[in-house]
């Protein structure tokens, strides 16, 4: 008899604080949900830390565990607000936009800072449509950790229907050189053999090894990004 009045207490704790904790939560506001910030991010956690414990433990007082789930939501708005109020606050418990592609080029520095792989940057890169690095003017990852990508102006997008123009075939580039790596299998699907690779990199007075990425399109286009590309001073982007 007792271990079912455990098992119900456990049932109506669940009933309850389920109802409480998405009220809260939707009380925080869109944001939290959509693009957890860090600091949404640690409050989203705590919660279902607060919310776990409670229904896990019939023991915990179960009023405590609202009080707690609504001081934690309270904190977080009022945090939101002064975020807005003091931006050199909101800059410091939160992370800053970091610039990964520049006129088309890898910032090697900045992403290992920010511990994104090449592969992350050019998945998140298709996601936004974009198949050729050499069509970014500036890329960047935002703190929520989303990549927007700003596309030279004689890459943006136009409706050719309006235009009256025959639309023509895309020029999508393949990657064939990944951190100092030939994809000779990509090459041999272009029709292009290693020898010619070091060929072309040769007139460059490059080596594979000093490629971080290089790509080549159908027109047999190349572009690179050097695993040392040093001579960028243009200013960051911050908040």
């Amino acid at each position: 008899m007792e271990t079912l009045m455990e098992i119900l207490k456990v049932y109506g704790r669940i009933i309850t604080i389920i109802p409480w904790l998405l009220i809260v939560t939707l009380f925080m506001g869109k944001r939290s949900i959509g693009e957890v910030p860090v600091f949404d991010f640690l409050v989203i956690i705590v919660l279902g830390a607060v919310a776990g414990a409670d229904i896990a433990d019939p023991d915990i007082p179960h009023l405590y565990t609202f009080l707690s789930i609504s001081a934690i939501g309270g904190l977080q708005i009022i945090v939101s607000k002064f975020k807005l109020r003091n931006r050199l606050f909101g800059r410091l418990i939160t992370f800053e936009p970091t610039i990964v592609i520049r006129n088309g080029i890898f910032i090697v520095e900045n992403l290992k800072r920010i511990r994104y792989s090449l592969d992350n940057v050019l998945q998140m890169l298709r996601e936004k449509d974009v198949f050729d690095v050499n069509d970014v003017e500036l890329a960047l990852i935002e703190p929520n950790g989303k990549l927007t990508a700003f596309k030279k102006p004689q890459k943006t997008t136009v409706t050719i229907e309006d235009l009256g123009i025959k639309k023509t075939t895309g020029s999508i580039a393949y990657p064939v050189i990944v951190e100092g790596n030939i994809e000779s299998q990509i090459l041999s699907q272009l029709n292009l053999s290693e020898k010619w690779l070091l060929k072309e990199l040769q007139k460059k007075g490059l080596k594979p090894v000093d490629i971080f990425f290089a790509s080549i399109n159908a027109k047999h286009e190349m572009h690179l990004s050097l695993k040392n590309h040093n001579n960028i001073t243009k200013p960051p982007i911050n908040h």
